[in-house]
C-alpha cells in the first residue's frame, strides 16, 4: 500500500479551507491550483507576471517538500480570468517548464478575488533514479 503524504505551504487558506498545498501519494505529486501569493508575508503583487513567477516558486517549494521539481511536471492547468494576461504569461511559463514540456489546458475563468490574475495547478511524476 502506498503511503500519502500531505504538504503545507502554511497559507492561512488551506488552514481555513480545509485542504492541502500538495498531496504525494507513491511518485505522483498532485499541486493545488497555486495563485501569485507570497505565502510568508500574505501578499501579492498586482502584475500577472509578477504573478505568475511567484505562482511557480511556490509550486517549486511544494515540489522540493516532496522530493521532487518542476521538471517532473507532466501535467498543468492554467487558470486566467483575463484573456489579455495569458500571452505575457508565456516567458514565465517556458522558463520554468520549458524542460519538463508539460500536457497543458488553460481555462479563462473568475477566481476567488479580483486580485489573483492567475492560478496554476500542477501534477508532477518523479523519476526513477
Amino acid at each position: 500500500m502506498t503511503k500519502r503524504t500531505r504538504i503545507s505551504s502554511g497559507s492561512l487558506f488551506e488552514e481555513e479551507i480545509g485542504y492541502s498545498r500538495a498531496v504525494v501519494d507513491g511518485d505522483l505529486i498532485f499541486v493545488s491550483g497555486t495563485t501569485g501569493y507570497d505565502y510568508a508575508a500574505m501578499t501579492i503583487v498586482e502584475d500577472v507576471v509578477g504573478q505568475a513567477e511567484q505562482c511557480f516558486q511556490n509550486i517549486a517549494a511544494a515540489l522540493a517538500q516532496a522530493n521532487s521539481s518542476l521538471d517532473d511536471v507532466v501535467r498543468v492547468l492554467f487558470i486566467v480570468p483575463r484573456r489579455e494576461d495569458w500571452q505575457p504569461c508565456w516567458p514565465v511559463i517556458k522558463k520554468y517548464l520549458g524542460r519538463a514540456r508539460p500536457a497543458s489546458t488553460l481555462i479563462h475563468a473568475g477566481l476567488q478575488t479580483d486580485a489573483m490574475r492567475v492560478e496554476i495547478e500542477v501534477t508532477a511524476k518523479r523519476q526513477e533514479a
